[in-house]
């Protein structure tokens, strides 16, 4: 089974950005959709945006649209997430998923494999 290795995570102020990327390792994510989820402290997984394997259908949760990108890399087979405009409330680590199918879902039943997480920290 892929393995997915998140990077980018770091502490930031507000109004500052990351971007976040997902490599496999051990094999390809190519031909299936992706996912990032976060999770803050004493909180649930909650998704943040999603892509199918090709890139013409692209979710994002209402609390990062505007802010937040989702894209991919085919030559590096990598997922990154751009995050624009960060705010204290995106603290969280930050979880990279692949998807079971070709097209993305919303939950976290859709997908199979997870990362480690990457911590993002906003500072005000």
């Amino acid at each position: 089974q892929v393995q997915l290795v998140e990077s980018g995570g770091g502490l930031v102020q507000a109004g500052g950005s990351l971007r976040l990327s997902c490599a496999p390792s051990g094999g390809s994510f190519s031909r299936f959709a992706m996912a990032w989820f976060r999770q803050a402290p004493g909180k649930e997984r909650e998704f943040v945006s999603a892509r199918s394997w090709n890139g013409v259908v692209n979710y994002y949760a209402d609390s990062v649209k505007g802010r937040f990108t989702i894209s991919r890399d085919g030559a590096k087979d990598t997922v990154y997430l751009q995050m624009n405009s960060l705010r204290p409330e995106d603290t969280a680590v930050y979880y990279c998923a692949k998807g079971r199918t070709i097209l993305p879902g919303r939950n976290s039943h859709d997908y199979d494999s997870w990362g480690q997480g990457t911590q993002v920290t906003v500072s005000s």
